[in-house]
């Protein structure tokens, strides 16, 4: 059984636990202002707003509720358009900016975009405007009437410059932006998942479990019929999957941090100063609110942004087997045997990522392209790191590229040239002709053979400009 508060109600159902939220809360209980649009995580159309229980406050999340397993919101609060509205029937002022500013258009990707917004609203981060546009790069209007949308996402960045630091939900009731039923949330969940801790019954259906999931939002695209009707367990909030560690010179993420929690981390970004410019490639808010660096690898897509990341911090992956409790590990570069083949069991799931901590002198770098500048995968991508000595002497180099292979790829024979060399004409020249030579790209919809070719070329050399090493090139 599962067991959530829906807006201002506790709800239970046995359906399957893969069954997706959206479908939920549209058929079983009839609140159909969550829009079905894609069904893939792309147009935004079904966010809602998922609330988990941090210490005494909550903590919300914009979800796109087509790639949400019911298993994912177990004993958490789930927001939905219906559960904005105020008791005096008027209009919230995300409702009203958007109304002011003709935001509504057609008006079937505006309850996504009230959703996303009143995520902002209820966001300890801080409302610019930027922040506030980059709550809305997973909603897509359909009218491409955007700039009204932005007047409006500049507006509320007005409205909400009085939102005080403490206690922000009850000046944010006074106002009317939410119902004042929120601030008793927080206390009905501590009392729903005491109650279901004792209550074995929601625990264990005795049910097999058909998928292990992360966040889902490849497996719940890929497999959405199957999924829909199977037993799922939730490795997304597994706490012991949890987590970015550094150990010495070692730095260790949880299989199951998300995207936005590795991009949140001080830790991380003190190691990748750029990370935010990397991550806004990847996907959507929504999306890297629920994608988790395990399930990115795990699908070993050849064009797995993430993945393609991690090989480039020349990782290693810890893998542990569910049944016999033992761990290994592996170098990521090693775990991708052919297509969608791994180097794991079937009992074996991915518990960390480990890599060294980079210094002073390292160097690393993430580019992208594909067809949409954002919100799309890609055609292909790269990464690189490189150790450079004080006279510019490469000493060491990683570099990965994913849409070039049928796995995602580790270069070693580029990565092994770029070693002990200094870069000039005549190495480039030579090191192209060995990156062109361990690549082996198909024609696909994502573009011919020769231009993946060519990308990769242009790609890698926008590593040395990006780390300002283009002086080594004449051109």
């Amino acid at each position: 059984m599962i067991s959530f508060i829906l807006n201002n109600q506790v709800v239970k159902t046995g359906l399957p636990s893969g069954s997706t939220l959206l479908d939920f809360v549209r058929y079983e209980k009839q609140l159909v202002g969550t829009k079905i649009g894609c069904r893939e995580g792309d147009c935004g159309a079904c966010n809602v707003l998922v609330g988990t229980l941090v210490g005494e406050e909550i903590t919300y999340q914009t979800m796109t509720s087509c790639l949400t397993p019911l298993s994912n919101v177990h004993a958490k609060h789930v927001l939905t358009v219906e559960g904005i509205n105020l008791s005096n029937r008027q209009l919230s002022p995300v409702q009203e900016l958007m109304i002011v500013n003709n935001g509504t258009q057609c008006g079937f990707c505006t309850i996504g975009f009230v959703m996303s917004l009143t995520g902002v609203v209820l966001s300890k981060e801080n409302p610019t405007y930027a922040n506030v546009i980059k709550a809305i790069d997973g909603n897509i209007c359909r009218c491409t009437g955007y700039k009204s949308i932005e007047r409006a996402a500049k507006g509320l960045c007005e409205t909400l410059a009085e939102r005080p630091a403490k206690k922000p939900l009850s000046w944010l009731v006074e106002q009317g932006f939410v119902p004042d039923y929120l601030q008793n949330i927080p206390a009905k969940l501590q009392s729903l998942q005491q109650k279901l801790n004792q209550d074995s019954t929601f625990n264990d259906n005795g049910q097999k479990t058909d998928f292990f999931i992360g966040g889902g939002t490849d497996l719940m695209v890929q497999k959405p019929a199957i999924i829909r009707t199977s037993s799922t367990t939730n490795f997304l909030d597994d706490t012991q999957l949890k987590g970015i560690h550094i150990e010495g010179n070692l730095c260790r993420v949880g299989a199951s941090t998300t995207v936005t929690e590795f991009e949140d981390s001080p830790e991380i970004q003190k190691m990748f100063p750029d990370l935010s410019k990397y991550l806004k490639l990847v996907s959507s808010t929504p999306i890297r609110n629920m994608a988790t660096m395990g399930g990115n690898i795990i699908n070993a897509s050849p064009i797995g942004d993430m993945t393609i990341f991690f090989l480039a911090l020349n990782s290693q992956v810890i893998l542990k087997d569910a049944l016999t409790q033992n761990s290994r590990t592996l170098p990521l570069k090693d775990l991708f045997l052919d297509y969608k083949k791994l180097d794991k069991t079937d009992t074996e799931y991915i518990e960390s990522l480990q890599f060294e901590v980079p210094d002073n002198a390292t160097y690393f770098n993430f580019e992208k392209v594909s067809k949409r500048t954002h919100l799309d995968i890609a055609s292909v991508n790269s990464a690189c790191q490189l150790k450079v000595a004080k006279d510019g002497a490469i000493l060491q180099a990683h570099i990965s590229a994913g849409g070039v292979a049928a796995i995602p790829k580790y270069l070693d024979k580029s990565s092994a040239f770029l070693k002990g060399k200094k870069m000039d004409d005549a190495t480039w020249k030579t090191f192209s002709e060995v990156l062109d030579s361990e690549v082996s790209p198909i024609s696909d919809a994502r573009g011919s053979a020769a231009y993946k070719r060519l990308l990769l070329r242009q790609l890698v050399l926008a590593h040395f400009v990006e780390f300002k090493l283009n002086h080594w090139l004449a051109f």
